[in-house]
């Protein structure tokens, strides 16, 4: 399984009135996930566009186990998650050192060309993304 663990810290202007992070933030939190998995790996948002495709997020659960706050620093763990279908699908784990878990996730991507056309196969890089980490037989 790939995966990849990337820590931030809870920012003043993430939280509300009582110094909890409002449960949108969340959202944000499972790209700063991918953002580093994509740098990782080789397949930033910027590596997929050059190959003329675009993957935007269709779907986004998150399940809340406890509230973070202001100065809060957390991991993300994002998880690939392997599929034949032409999709990309991230499993999130968000953790506190001291807490521990904060919160679970998912996202779906499909691609796309430049024009929000919807691909019904992967594209060839993705492919060859794929068989670089043996990832092709699922």
């Amino acid at each position: 399984m790939l995966k990849d663990i990337t820590n931030f810290t809870i920012r003043f202007n993430e939280v509300d009135s009582l110094g909890i992070v409002w449960h949108g933030h969340y959202v944000t939190y499972f790209e700063i996930g991918r953002e580093s998995f994509g740098k990782k790996y080789g397949i930033t948002y910027m590596d997929v566009k050059k190959n003329g495709v675009i993957i935007p997020v269709v779907h986004c659960q998150c399940d809340y186990k406890q509230s973070l706050k202001y100065g809060d620093t957390v991991n993300i763990e994002t998880r690939f998650v392997n599929t034949s279908a032409a999709k990309i699908i991230f499993e999130y784990i968000i953790s506190h050192p001291d807490r521990g878990l904060i919160a679970t996730g998912k996202t779906i991507q499909v691609f796309t060309d430049l024009q929000g056309e919807l691909q019904l196969n992967n594209p060839i890089f993705f492919e060859n993304w794929k068989k670089n980490y043996n990832l092709e037989n699922s």
